[in-house]
C-alpha cells in the first residue's frame, strides 16, 4: 500500500515537473525543494540549490543565485557567494585544502582561506575553484576550468589553468 501510494506521489512529481518546467530529474530532486534549502541554508531571497549539492561549513550566498546539482559548496575556510550568480552543475569550490597534511604524513595541519564569488558571475559546468581565491563581479569562468589565481571584476577566463581571455580588463 505504502509503495503505491510513494510510487503515484513520484509520478504526480514527475508529470509536474515535466509540464511546468520540461525537466525529467532524479528522484531527490522531485521530493526537495530547492527554495527551501537555500532558505534552510540561511542563502539569500530568491536563491536555489539542488538537493544533490554539498554544502560544508561557512557558506555565504547571495539573492537570486542558482546553484545547480553536484556542486560542492566548502565553506571550512568561509565561502562567499553574491548575488545573482549561477554555478553550474558539477563546480568545486574550495575554502581549504589538505596538501600540506597529506604530504607531512599528518604533521602539518589544514590550510584554510576565505573564498569569496562577487555579483553576477557565471561558473561553468565541472569548473574547480582553489582555496583563497576572489573573483570579482560580473566575472565570466568557462566549462571545466582550474581556477587557482583571483581575478577582478568583469574578467572572462578559462583554462587548466585559468587563464584570462577577454572581459573589460583586457580588451
Amino acid at each position: 500500500m505504502f509503495e503505491r501510494l510513494l510510487s503515484r506521489l513520484l509520478q504526480l512529481k514527475r508529470i509536474k515537473s515535466k509540464k511546468k518546467f520540461n525537466r525529467s530529474l532524479p528522484t531527490n530532486e522531485l521530493l526537495w525543494d530547492r527554495w527551501e534549502k537555500a532558505k534552510f541554508n540561511g542563502f539569500g531571497k530568491g536563491t536555489s540549490v539542488y538537493d544533490s549539492c554539498c554544502i560544508y561549513g561557512d557558506v555565504k550566498v547571495g539573492e537570486d543565485t542558482w546553484i545547480g546539482p553536484f556542486v560542492v559548496l566548502d565553506g571550512s575556510g568561509t565561502l562567499e557567494i553574491g548575488n545573482n550568480c549561477s554555478i553550474s552543475a558539477g563546480v568545486q569550490i574550495y575554502s581549504h585544502d589538505s596538501v600540506d597534511w597529506a604530504t607531512s604524513m599528518g604533521k602539518e595541519s589544514y590550510s584554510y582561506e576565505k573564498t569569496k564569488i562577487g555579483d553576477g558571475c557565471y561558473i561553468g559546468p565541472n569548473t574547480i575553484i582553489s582555496k583563497g581565491i576572489i573573483l570579482g563581479n560580473s566575472c565570466v569562468i568557462g566549462a571545466n576550468s582550474f581556477v587557482n589565481r583571483s581575478f577582478p571584476s568583469n574578467s572572462k577566463l578559462a583554462g587548466n589553468p585559468a587563464i584570462l581571455i577577454g572581459g573589460k580588463n583586457i580588451d
